[in-house]
């Protein structure tokens, strides 16, 4: 035996004697719990957080475990924020307008009245300011925000009455998505926050006279064609409504570098698998609701121009009262500007022609 061979073997045997095996550094399972604001019936928005679930358990090799829970089942549907930014949970996925409660900055996360459409806002959010404008904004609550789904232009809601005039929304008790109540209440309606497994209860009681949520496909779930037929579009407050996924800053920041690449990536799939979903869906339950007597009828440019012009005075007041606001919507109307320039040559052209040809 060679002195390199009697060296290798004792070094060996010196370790074995030792008691002590070679390192292996074995990574420890991460189990995180994400509470939705959403109910499991609504397997597009509520979805989206299972196909994150999904996608971070597959890239993981299982060793990154997400459960995903339903609006009420660890905390309110409106709780999220402060469970994710106190720590009960790691994660949430939530709409964040229905948070303008504490800061009305919250909202252009999600929608704001005649703002971007929803591949406009993703623009904003990956190639622009946005996703860093929010960062900064979310580092006060403890939270690391990721977009996390659109559910792209939405209808506007569902009416007891026809809307023949700007008048006709006066006295109006209406659900509507957190900040474009503001617009509502200036317009004389009368705005109620309600999740989205409360609305139909409340429409069938009387409670409200009108409701909002986002298209055909989920209303259909939700069987507001059952006591509301006038069926408005568009949702000129919701021109393209993103999701966010929340995660709370210390369990982010104690993943490692490659399970928080993990995140980034789970969360765009779900981002662009959200949209899909929508897309794809919503045609068909739009003709089966037309089919059981729903009426698809346009708001009157009266009620158009009308919520146009609250929700600039909206924007020029906030801009005034609110620094947090004026910094990020600075930016955003900046971006929205040059995109609607750019789409009036591309998109909006080609929609048109598209739509008007014989198919």
């Amino acid at each position: 035996m060679d002195r390199r061979s009697i060296i290798k073997h004792a070094g060996i045997a010196g370790v074995l004697a030792a008691g002590a095996a070679p390192a292996v550094h074995a990574q420890a399972t991460i189990r995180w719990r994400l509470a939705s604001s959403f109910p499991k019936a609504l397997d597009t928005i509520y979805g989206a957080a299972e196909v994150f679930a999904k996608k971070v358990g597959e890239m993981s090799g299982g060793k990154f475990t997400v459960s995903v829970h339903p609006g009420g089942e660890l905390m309110p549907a409106f709780g999220v924020v402060d469970g994710v930014q106190q720590g009960t949970v790691e994660a949430a996925h939530t709409a964040p307008y229905y948070f303008f409660g504490k800061d009305e900055t919250f909202a252009m996360d999600t929608a704001i009245p005649f703002g971007l459409n929803s591949r406009q806002l993703t623009a904003w959010m990956y190639d622009g300011n946005g996703l860093k404008l929010f960062r900064e904004f979310y580092s006060d609550y403890n939270i690391v925000n990721f977009p996390m789904g659109n559910t792209g232009a939405q209808m506007g809601g569902w009416y007891r009455k026809e809307i023949k005039s700007a008048a006709d929304i006066k006295g109006l008790k209406m659900r509507i998505g957190g900040f474009a109540g503001k617009v509502l209440t200036a317009m004389g309606g009368v705005p109620q926050n309600i999740p989205g497994g409360e609305i139909y209860q409340a429409l069938e009681k009387g409670t409200i006279d009108a409701t909002e949520w986002v298209g055909p496909y989920d209303d259909e779930k939700l069987g507001f064609q059952k006591v509301a037929k006038n069926y408005y579009y568009p949702g000129w407050w919701e021109g393209g409504a993103q999701l966010s996924l929340y995660i709370n800053n210390k369990a982010y920041e104690a993943l490692s570098p490659e399970n928080k690449a993990i995140v980034e990536c789970a969360a765009a799939n779900a981002h662009t698998t959200m949209q899909a979903m929508y897309d794809a869906r919503n045609p068909a339950a739009l003709k089966r609701l037309v089919a059981g007597g729903a009426k698809v009828l346009a708001f009157p440019k009266s009620v158009m121009d009308a919520a146009y012009n609250e929700s600039m005075a909206l924007y020029s007041d906030l801009n005034a009262k609110n620094p947090k606001w004026k910094k990020i919507y600075a930016d955003y109307s900046a971006f929205r500007k040059d995109q609607n320039l750019w789409f009036r040559f591309t998109e909006a052209q080609f929609d048109r022609y598209m739509q008007s040809a014989k198919l």
